[in-house]
């Protein structure tokens, strides 16, 4: 992941943001990156499992989520996710090092947001904080991948 600083204002994005990866390094990398979001407050979840218990107990706005966990699949988070993401426009972005998959075009159809390919630039989760973090609305396009 590249750490480089944000391109844009980093302080005026604010929310709760959810990263669920059982990868430690990749977790500290993404944690490194969201340093430079005042307004981000970062859960992390080491496998599925805990990341839907975070996401029903802690309200994030945003989840970013790796597709290759050690417990249940992301395919099968976002499955559990749908209501939230229907009910309350709950934003699930995947990050995957796989390009197009079947199981990312299942994800994005049960109404993840988009996915985005490791490693992360610091542009692309700029980019993707502001999508995600400033409307609460159904989006009408997903975004492919990004790189």
């Amino acid at each position: 992941m590249d750490t480089s600083a944000p391109p844009g204002d980093a302080a005026e994005l604010r929310g709760k943001v959810l990263y669920i990866e059982d990868a430690a390094i990749n977790a500290e990398l993404m944690r490194a990156m969201l340093d430079a979001y005042p307004g981000i407050e970062l859960l992390h979840a080491a496998n599925g499992r805990d990341g839907v218990r975070l996401v029903r107990e802690q309200k994030p706005g945003f989840v970013i989520l790796d597709m290759n966990l050690p417990d249940i699949s992301g395919l099968e988070v976002v499955r559990q996710l749908s209501e939230d993401i229907a009910a309350r426009g709950l934003r699930v972005t995947i990050l995957t090092v796989d390009t197009l998959s079947m199981d990312i075009i299942k994800a994005m159809s049960l109404g993840a947001f988009e996915y985005w390919t490791k490693p992360v630039s610091a542009a692309v989760l700029e980019s993707g904080l502001r999508r995600a973090l400033t409307s609460r609305r159904p989006h009408p396009d997903r975004h492919l991948p990004r790189r």
